[in-house]
């Protein structure tokens, strides 16, 4: 795996017969490239005889659904036999794919889950980054009201839970996700970017002032209330002297006017932006929803006119899983561009792709019968790939997530309903 790598002090020093000479710049002392994590899914299942492969190991022939993926085969692992936690129609499909929660709420106001593995990621690298994560999606999101099953549509459009009661909405317009990467300056252009950020510091100095000042007129109940909002502020801070540091380099991009109103157009615009997101370091955990669960777009442009949400309850009828599988290898199609845009971005001694984990997949199986085993998922970039792995004593989706956080060098001792690791 190539997920950690040693480096050397770069004021390594040889001693011996009382002297000591300072080593030569060496590849070993360069500092290790950032690790990324990126969540890619898609929903409503998938026509898992378009899927599966029919051997396992290093030799098994690529499905007509992963053909695009091809020339990351190398790359890839393909993974069988994982379970979800929750498995409960479509709320539990996208409500347990970062959580690995066993449970959740039971009906449409009462809202549980667990802390997502890209959120406890987020708290470890927010202290190195301007963002702990980016959570987007393309459908727009319904936080209110009952989506499948009764239960609250929160779990069908977003993978995100900063807490058990606590999800995180997934941001689908992408003008507002290039000003929460780069400000409202209309551009990623380093000298109107640093302008607005000097101005926010300058506010921020006074504002901190005033703090003070205002702490000894209070009692000490107020006054830790005043402390909790400093610290947020100072968080702020932190971001904009990072940004500072990190201002050169980023590639020109005019800010979106909004959300393009062609499928493809508002995906490639979603992608360029996690692009660069990844490529500046802005941020090193995204999660992202090709499509929220029960979404009914249609895909006349691939020869797929029915909705995909009632295509995908095919009722095994064999001309409906065929288009159903029209649909899921679309999106591995555009994913496979993305993976070859990661692969040529330049990062460290290798390329983001080398330096990113990516989880892609779904949390239903067969679609007809909202199936929570033998999910299709495949692991990406850092990786040993080439393979398509079989778990036969059918572990849960919160073993693999414990897995790969100790992977990613966040070692935690449980995920969701993880029960232990699994051996990739």
């Amino acid at each position: 795996m190539h997920f950690l790598h040693r480096s050397l002090p770069r004021r390594t020093l040889l001693r011996g017969a009382g002297a000591a000479l300072a080593l030569p710049r060496l590849d070993a002392m360069a500092a290790p490239p950032a690790q990324r994590f990126l969540a890619f899914y898609v929903p409503n299942g998938m026509a898992m005889e378009y899927w599966s492969p029919k051997t396992e190991g290093r030799g098994y022939a690529l499905t007509p659904i992963l053909e695009p993926l091809a020339p990351f085969r190398d790359r890839m692992l393909v993974l069988s036999g994982i379970r979800a936690n929750w498995n409960y129609i479509h709320a539990g499909a996208s409500g347990s794919f970062l959580t690995g929660t066993a449970r959740g709420g039971r009906n449409e106001i009462e809202i549980i889950a667990d802390v997502s593995m890209d959120q406890l990621l987020a708290r470890h690298f927010a202290r190195q980054t301007q963002l702990g994560s980016l959570e987007m999606a393309i459908d727009p999101p319904a936080n209110a009201g009952a989506c499948t099953g009764n239960l609250s549509c929160v779990y069908t459009h977003t993978l995100s839970w900063k807490s058990a009661t606590q999800p995180l909405p997934m941001e689908w317009n992408p003008r507002a996700v290039f000003e929460k990467l780069f400000g409202d300056a209309g551009t990623t252009d380093t000298r109107a970017r640093m302008a607005r950020m000097r101005q926010h510091k300058s506010i921020l100095d006074s504002v901190n002032e005033k703090l003070t000042s205002l702490k000894r007129e209070l009692g000490a109940a107020d006054q830790t209330k005043v402390d909790a909002y400093t610290e947020a502020l100072r968080d702020v801070e932190r971001r904009i002297e990072r940004a500072e540091k990190m201002s050169a380099g980023l590639p020109e991009m005019p800010q979106p006017e909004g959300a393009p109103a062609s499928f493809e157009e508002h995906v490639t615009l979603m992608l360029d932006l996690q692009l660069l997101a990844f490529q500046s370091d802005l941020t090193r955990v995204i999660s992202f929803m090709l499509g929220k669960e029960q979404s009914a777009r249609p895909y006349p442009q691939i020869g797929v006119p029915e909705a995909h949400h009632p295509l995908s309850h095919h009722e095994n009828v064999p001309e409906l899983i065929a288009h159903m599988s029209k649909i899921n290898r679309y999106h591995t199609e555009i994913f496979a561009k993305y993976l070859a845009r990661l692969r040529a971005t330049p990062d460290g001694d290798g390329s983001l792709l080398d330096h990113t984990t990516i989880l892609y997949g779904s949390g239903i199986s067969n679609s007809d019968r909202h199936s929570g085993e033998n999910l299709p998922l495949l692991l990406l970039g850092a990786v040993d790939g080439g393979r398509h792995l079989h778990f036969r004593d059918k572990p849960s989706i919160a073993n693999l997530l414990l897995t790969l956080m100790n992977r990613l060098g966040v070692p935690v001792e449980r995920l969701g309903g993880s029960t232990g690791m699994i051996d990739l």
